[in-house]
């Protein structure tokens, strides 16, 4: 079986399904590849107001009474508390992108870094420079430097895959991240995000009756 999984790094719903997504793709026979959408880069980018602050902070008391995921003070007010910073995914995107290139199993492991690097140690991980060194604490020196320095290859798969992502999106009919789309003999079909939060032997119930 194969799952594409939609996903943003700054989507809050995403941080808190990530136990979820590593236990599947720990699953004998199952393989999970990551499709980030680009929700919240590009055109899908927005500034950092009060407002919207108070917003994501509320959200995210409810995801973490969900999942047990920690939303910390020091994201709170290191994150959330940087008014005038940009809401922008490009640079986390690249950052997964590049890692996988670098070792192609590594995916999924940087996004968990810089998911928690973000909602429980409060790092921008909309800054090239932090998504640099996070990189670089997880051993991808290479990656590291590609994201520090991109070149023609690394923005090339950028595109791709966000593209590839977009188009998954709209031919399933999604609304929102994160979205599953599971492929297996009996063809491709979709399964919402809310699987992910419920109890693991559902989502796995879920996965053979999508």
């Amino acid at each position: 079986m194969q799952i594409t999984y939609l996903f943003d790094p700054l989507c809050g719903w995403c941080y808190g399904a990530g136990p979820a997504l590593e236990r599947l793709a720990g699953l004998d026979g199952v393989r999970v590849n990551l499709a980030p959408t680009g929700l919240f880069a590009g055109a899908g980018a927005r500034p950092m107001d009060a407002s919207f602050a108070a917003y994501a902070w509320q959200s995210d008391q409810r995801i973490g009474r969900l999942t047990s995921q920690p939303f910390t003070e020091d994201y709170r007010l290191k994150v959330l508390g940087a008014e005038g910073s940009l809401l922008d995914s490009a640079l986390s995107t690249l950052g997964v992108i590049a890692a996988g290139l670098e070792d192609g199993a590594r995916e999924i492991d940087t996004l968990k870094r810089l998911q928690a690097a973000r909602w429980r140690d409060g790092r921008d991980i909309t800054d090239r420079a932090v998504v640099a060194d996070i990189l670089d604490e997880a051993g991808l020196a290479k990656a590291a430097s590609r994201v520090r320095t991109p070149d023609v290859d690394l923005l090339a798969a950028y595109e791709g895959r966000v593209a590839a992502a977009r188009a998954e999106f709209q031919r399933f009919g999604f609304e929102g991240v994160p979205s599953l789309v599971v492929e297996d003999g009996a063809g491709r079909r979709p399964l919402r995000g809310n699987a992910l939060f419920g109890s693991f032997e559902q989502l796995t119930q879920h996965l053979q009756a999508a």
